[in-house]
């Protein structure tokens, strides 16, 4: 088990440093192109199966206790460690971190966009697998602030050089916005580990505030919740992701929603909820606010988009979805209640499914006619999916009722969960406000399945005998292949929450009153 972890952080490295090797003789298949993009493949496919294990032999009936330990000296003069462990609330983020990475590069495998040397792109997916799974597994704050900056080169590249339109903009918007962003939550973390005399992040949660006094730990939410508030994003500080999205190669986009922004919240909860209980209680309110705003705005930009006439880009309404969702993990989180952080964690979850699915559907539609403006896919011929590729149609329809939150689907139960934390905060936090925030919050879920219902009526819909003959492929077979295991699982999730719920809950209760030790 110790050896997994440690093997699932550090591989990803190592096969990034071997894509850009030569291949070695019978192993160049058709093309030194296939090769390297075979090796990403196989890679990231014993990430995913190392994943696996680690879940299989992680003790169930202990999910609050770390497991898969390694705790080793590394800058002792500043008792920095490398110290890994995985425990609930990780397990889950790390899972579904491996299988999204390696859906991505076999979606890759056959739909490279189009760049630069494929052997480049397959490293710095690599270096950003290994980042982001790094951010899930350290247990100790510089670590998590390394691995958390480790992710914003690879992705700025990925942007930048394989992305579509307005590429280079996007890019430089993304990585100037997160890196002002993390500045500011360096400070936050020195302030913590020079005040706490101490970084791991165990010992933080265990102490439970304790040794910091009250102004230092508003200080320290302040300066690290400013910094994740931008990964996650939260809105105001949201306007990077919809460019960013707009532009990125499908995988990309993929990996931007289904990954990077649970960076952000995992943040939250891991760091701030247990090492800084009185200032988060100070700021929960001004939380909660923010995010039933960003759920509301999230969802009237997509209505504004998905409008008849405004030349709407598929990519960006579903970038701005992605405002409004995370804006329910936010509420989830600024309760402060046990139900409230499940339910932050189990949508973050189902985020990455549903999002990933339909961003890996957006991309598609998008070879298939050469755009994704929805007024084009809707307009005198129609995209008409539903008569021109029944198969595909059939997703994109099972994915956005599944954004909708729609009962028996993953969508569902993070939303709820969120929505009964803010009606019942933890005791402090004044129930007026959130009650507010849960009556905004539920108008929201209404605003949510009002534009994604209209998207399905607009692309789905329409007579495909209609206007010129146009041919539109269904379902590939590496589409299917990479499609299909998120689409079960979003079922999966949706038929058995406990599943998910058994795992997180007993870490949050233990989290909530005292930190995991």
């Amino acid at each position: 088990m110790q050896f997994l972890l440690a093997f699932l952080v550090a591989a990803p490295l190592l096969g990034a440093v071997a894509a850009l090797l030569p291949a070695p003789p019978g192993l160049k298949g058709r093309s030194p192109e296939q090769a390297v993009l075979r090796h990403g493949v196989t890679v990231t496919g014993v990430i995913l199966a190392a994943a696996i294990a680690l879940a299989l032999g992680f003790d169930h009936d202990a999910p609050a206790r770390f497991q898969a330990t390694t705790d080793i000296s590394w800058i002792p003069a500043l008792d920095v460690r490398i110290h890994l462990g995985v425990d609930g609330i990780s397990l889950p983020l790390l899972l579904m971190t491996a299988l999204l990475f390696f859906l991505c590069a076999l979606y890759s495998y056959f739909k490279l966009p189009a760049g630069p040397s494929p052997k480049a792109f397959v490293a710095l997916l690599l270096v950003l697998e290994s980042g982001t799974l790094a951010t899930f597994a350290v247990l100790d704050l510089l670590l998590f602030f390394l691995a958390f900056e480790m992710v914003l080169i690879p992705m700025y590249f990925l942007i930048a050089r394989w992305g579509g339109a307005q590429r280079q903009a996007a890019a430089w918007k993304f990585i100037l916005y997160t890196l002002l962003g993390s500045v500011v939550m360096l400070l936050g973390i020195l302030l913590i580990g020079v005040t706490a005399d101490t970084f791991d992040m165990v010992a933080l949660a265990s102490d439970n505030g304790r040794e910091l006094s009250r102004t230092t730990q508003l200080l320290a939410v302040l300066a690290i919740g400013l910094g994740l508030a931008v990964k996650t994003p939260m809105w105001p500080l949201h306007t990077w992701l919809p460019d960013a999205h707009t532009a990125a190669p499908t995988v990309g986009s993929v990996l931007l929603a289904g990954v990077l922004l649970k960076m952000g919240t995992y943040g939250f909860v891991r760091i701030l909820l247990p090492v800084t209980p009185e200032g988060m209680a100070a700021f929960a309110p001004y939380l909660g606010a923010f995010a039933v705003v960003g759920i509301v705005y999230g969802s009237l930009a997509c209505l504004a988009l998905a409008r008849k006439g405004n030349k709407g880009d598929l990519k960006r309404l579903i970038a701005y979805s992605s405002v409004g969702h995370m804006g329910f993990v936010l509420l989830g989180i600024a309760s402060m209640s046990p139900t409230g952080v499940n339910g932050a964690l189990f949508a973050n979850i189902a985020h990455g499914l549903i999002t990933g699915l339909l961003f890996f559907l957006v991309g598609a539609l998008k070879d298939r006619y050469g755009t994704a403006d929805l007024d084009t896919l809707a307009g005198a011929t129609g995209a008409a999916l539903y008569g021109r590729a029944p198969r595909f149609g059939a997703l994109l329809a099972f994915a956005a009722v599944a954004s909708l939150g729609l009962p028996g689907l993953a969508g569902f139960w993070g939303e709820m969960l969120a929505l009964f934390g803010a009606f019942d905060p933890a005791e402090g936090l004044p129930r007026p406000a959130f009650l507010t925030y849960t009556a905004v919050g539920a108008f929201g879920t209404l605003l949510t399945a009002a534009y994604l219902l209209v998207v399905v009526r607009r692309v789905c819909m329409g007579d495909p005998k209609t206007g010129p003959e146009l041919t539109v492929a269904d379902v590939q077979h590496y589409e299917f292949a990479a499609w299909t295991p998120l689409v079960a699982l979003t079922v999966l999730a949706g038929l058995w929450p406990a599943l998910l719920l058994g795992l997180t809950d007993p870490a949050v209760q233990q989290l909530l009153a005292g930190g995991n030790s």
